[in-house]
């Protein structure tokens, strides 16, 4: 039971850093790729009916932590509080943009509002799991650096796939100088781990910028996404030898009764929580055009 939450707490994360990951990175494009208020606003309807569903994933990953995980939640949590705070900052004020760009008559503050939300977490959550992993400042700042131009790659990628227009072609320039930055940044911030994945993550960043560049958008995004699942497991990997320092899984878990219960919680709910955010995506397959509704 123990290694059976700690896979599905792992499978939480990497689905929140995979979808949040694109929300992000549009979030801190937007203003860029779009010249005028139509372009910024077809930016943001790509991610608009699936961001708030993606933070869902942060939720059920911090209570199944917390659930599962008591010791291992509370530790994380104290040792980080000031930059898990400042997440849930940006994260607030990113969504605030979100809904009320469209209800203002002016949305400059909305507009910036949106970069620092989707940019602050973007970095904090690498220089987290950089520092869980490594304790050293600069192995954080690393890590951040890694996350942050991971997410503007990938929301690239995601802007050329589901745009049309000067928008995807600025999107598709956008993502090119993007991996530029990325895979460089991922060498040295994911050599460090020392593993396999880690390994094919920098390979499949490189494949995804060759992607980019014959115009293969699905492909390319698939690549983007690729490397974080990747990268990800070669984090929980470390992780699950130590979750904390002086600290083992084991020691870390609740009771064989609350991991019994929390394994008939999760068959119920997760198969709906997949089915129906997947049915989401499809719903809004489509491309966006200028001035769609």
């Amino acid at each position: 039971m123990i290694d059976l939450w700690f896979v599905i707490i792992a499978f939480l994360w990497t689905g929140y850093f995979v979808l949040e990951g694109f929300d992000f990175g549009v979030g801190m494009l937007a203003p860029f790729v779009g010249r005028n208020a139509a372009e910024r606003r077809q930016s943001l309807q790509t991610i608009g009916p699936v961001w708030d569903g993606n933070e869902v994933w942060l939720i059920t990953a911090v209570g199944a932590m917390f659930a599962a995980f008591p010791a291992w939640y509370a530790g994380v949590f104290s040792s980080f509080y000031l930059p898990v705070t400042l997440v849930l900052a940006g994260l607030i004020v990113r969504g605030v943009g979100l809904e009320w760009r469209g209800k203002v008559t002016s949305p400059r503050w909305c507009d910036a509002g949106i970069v620092a939300g989707s940019a602050l977490p973007a970095f904090l959550w690498g220089a987290i799991f950089a520092g869980l992993l490594f304790g050293r400042p600069l192995a954080a700042l690393l890590g951040g650096a890694f996350t942050l131009t991971v997410c503007v790659l990938h929301g690239a990628v995601f802007l050329a796939l589901k745009t049309t227009g000067p928008v995807r072609r600025r999107a598709r320039s956008a993502a090119m100088a993007a991996s530029a930055v990325a895979v460089p940044v991922a060498v040295f911030a994911l050599s460090g781990l020392g593993t396999p994945p880690a390994l094919a993550a920098m390979g499949t960043l490189a494949a995804a910028t060759a992607l980019i560049w014959r115009r293969r958008e699905g492909w390319a995004f698939a690549a983007t996404a690729g490397a974080i699942v990747l990268t990800a497991l070669a984090v929980f990997v470390r992780l699950h030898a130590r979750p904390l320092p002086g600290l083992t899984l084991a020691e870390a878990a609740s009771g064989a009764y609350t991991l019994t219960m929390l394994s008939w919680i999760g068959l119920i709910t997760l198969p709906f929580i997949l089915v129906y955010q997947g049915w989401t995506y499809w719903v809004f397959r489509k491309r966006v055009r200028v001035g769609a509704a």
